[in-house]
């Protein structure tokens, strides 16, 4: 494509006006053409204790009206550099978890057919392991970024294999991981066992609680993530439950002493250099939160994600 699609200007819509899309981008049906794609998952069929999350795609694209462009800290300017759009929702069940799952895995691998890389709205972290099963089909195993309170490795969840609290464990046990390139970073809280986080460390992956985090930049942390991560590809799954409650009260499952904002900043622009093939921004729920400051969060940290992506240019 010769022209690149742009946000809506607010010279040319009022901000409060025009349909809800991510950044007022175009509406499309399809990802071909795209080198990146918004797209929704509104699912929380896989929650535990607080549903809602179905809610967060739509709430973020409300709050993502605020966005600008042109990334000032960064410099990245990537609808410079790249054809994106915001390719709607994916249709789940909302009365069938299992049937939702297959429904994301065939939408997944409609995406990626076409070359395109995936920044995903949730809904709840149950979505990551279909996305990660129609990345491995075309990518084959990744290595993981993952930013969250909550490992997500329990065996089942009230007997249940595929749940939110599930994903990682079944992705490591399915081969979708490469688990010596797989970092946690965040994860605090209470558990059910004291060797609760273990079986991550017993895979490989390096584990940051989040009590390594407090009082101090990341930049570190990162440059340490982007050695681990190398060369090879990598998908960034991003909690928001990862971030302190007092910034993103409207989640799920919320574990006080969480990361601030600027080290989610931090953590996303630090991996920039990596061969990132997609990425996801879940457990916003909007009903716990009547201001939306957790979906502008949300809505932030998915453009920044975009802002990362392999070929973005920075001005």
């Amino acid at each position: 494509m010769s022209e690149y699609f742009q946000p809506m200007g607010g010279n040319e819509m009022p901000r409060c006006g025009g349909i809800a899309t991510m950044m007022r981008l175009p509406n499309v049906a399809s990802a071909e053409g795209l080198d990146a794609c918004f797209v929704g998952v509104p699912f929380d069929l896989g929650t535990s204790n607080r549903t809602g999350a179905r809610f967060g795609p739509r709430q973020i694209r409300n709050e993502s009206v605020l966005l600008r462009p042109y990334n000032m800290a960064t410099r990245a300017a990537p609808f410079d550099s790249l054809q994106v759009a915001d390719i709607g929702d994916v249709a789940i069940n909302p009365y069938n978890l299992l049937d939702s799952i297959k429904r994301i895995e065939v939408a997944y691998d409609e995406i990626l057919q076409h070359g395109t890389k995936p920044i995903t709205l949730g809904g709840d972290h149950t979505i990551t392991l279909p996305i990660l099963r129609a990345i491995h089909r075309k990518h084959g195993k990744v290595g993981l970024i993952h930013v969250d309170a909550h490992a997500d490795v329990n065996d089942t969840m009230m007997g249940e294999k595929i749940a939110h609290g599930t994903p990682f464990r079944r992705a490591a046990e399915e081969g979708l991981l490469d688990c010596e390139r797989v970092v946690q970073i965040g994860l605090r809280g209470t558990g059910y066992e004291a060797e609760d986080f273990d079986w991550c460390r017993d895979q490989g992956f390096r584990v940051v609680q989040a009590e390594e985090c407090w009082n101090r930049s990341l930049e570190p942390l990162m440059k340490e993530v982007r050695e681990k991560i190398g060369d090879g590809p990598a998908y960034l799954t991003f909690d928001i439950d990862g971030i302190d409650p007092a910034y993103a009260p409207g989640t799920g499952t919320p574990e006080i002493a969480g990361l601030t904002v600027p080290q989610a900043l931090e953590i996303i622009r630090g991996c920039w250099g990596l061969n990132l093939v997609g990425a996801d921004l879940v457990e916003v729920a909007p009903p716990y939160d009547p201001f939306g400051t957790t979906a502008l969060l949300g809505a932030n940290l998915a453009y920044e994600m975009l802002c990362v992506l392999p070929q973005v240019k920075r001005r």
